[in-house]
């Protein structure tokens, strides 16, 4: 499926926080029951801020690592280049929070490079986490195109052959496509993620308040429904909300298929001698 092809899909079925790294201790933090309205991730299960002990806790509690993938890419005058992965990102995180896991930091690659290159590159990047003890691995693009996905089930394929890791590669709202979650480009829905994430990005008055084209051409490069009169940081949280709670149950769900003892982290310790890098 195209991308225009996919945001056209998606506009007419539709039609009819910033990051709080602060310097509370990982290990022991709850989430915060506010954290969702919010839109607060929590350090305590993004890979780049955690200890050796705490990623080791979370991996024999629930052995499934989430890998954000994104594009730097024209996203409207509004939000940031980068929206595709920072917004698949920060769901990951959300997920991780409720059903445990880690996420990896987002990774900007897409399948506008040399597959016969970067394939590879993944498939090594998905074997480094399965030797770290990872028994469930899941690639999930915030850049909504099928050769994405493709890209990412085709790096997973040697990875998971054996039987003993699974992996899938998702869009962030392939498992919760609906009225309240969904995906276009740079409009409704992107949109309202990045004002729930990260609203001081966010620039609507770049907009201006004249006529806009929504048809991904130049000069907006916009697809769906106009931001300016249906996003919100509210629509954002729904849709966050819906996603994270799909994923997270998939984990379960792969994580649940494999043989019984396979489903324990795989490594014996975080630590020198056992493990030293991804």
């Amino acid at each position: 499926m195209k991308r225009r092809d996919f945001l056209g899909t998606n506009v007419l079925a539709l039609a009819g926080g910033a990051l709080a790294a602060g310097g509370t201790d990982a290990a022991d933090d709850q989430p915060d029951k506010n954290a969702m309205v919010q839109g607060q991730l929590s350090p305590g299960v993004q890979m780049q801020f955690m200890r050796p002990g705490q990623l080791e806790a979370a991996g024999r509690k629930f052995p499934v690592v989430y890998v954000p993938l994104g594009v730097i890419e024209w996203h409207g005058v509004h939000l940031p280049l980068g929206t595709d992965a920072i917004k698949a990102h920060g769901i990951l995180v959300k997920c991780a929070e409720k059903f445990g896991g880690v996420v990896y930091p987002p990774v900007y690659f897409h399948n506008g490079f040399r597959q016969e290159h970067l394939v590879p590159v993944l498939t090594d990047l998905f074997n480094r986490l399965k030797r770290t003890g990872y028994r469930v691995i899941m690639g999930v693009s915030g850049h909504n195109v099928q050769g994405q996905i493709d890209m990412i089930n085709k790096a997973l394929e040697p990875v998971t052959a054996d039987g003993t890791a699974a992996g899938i590669g998702l869009w962030e709202i392939t498992l919760s496509r609906g009225p309240e979650s969904a995906s276009d480009h740079a409009a409704k829905w992107e949109t309202s993620n990045m004002m729930f994430f990260y609203p001081d990005t966010v620039d609507m008055a770049e907009l201006g308040d004249g006529p806009i084209n929504l048809d991904m051409k130049p000069p907006s490069g916009i697809g769906g429904l106009d931001p300016r009169e249906h996003a919100s940081a509210e629509v954002g949280r729904r849709n966050v909300e819906l996603a994270a709670e799909a994923i997270g149950r998939k984990a379960q769900e792969l994580l649940a298929s494999l043989p019984e003892d396979q489903r324990s982290f795989n490594l014996e310790a975080v630590r020198p001698g056992h493990w030293w890098l991804i």
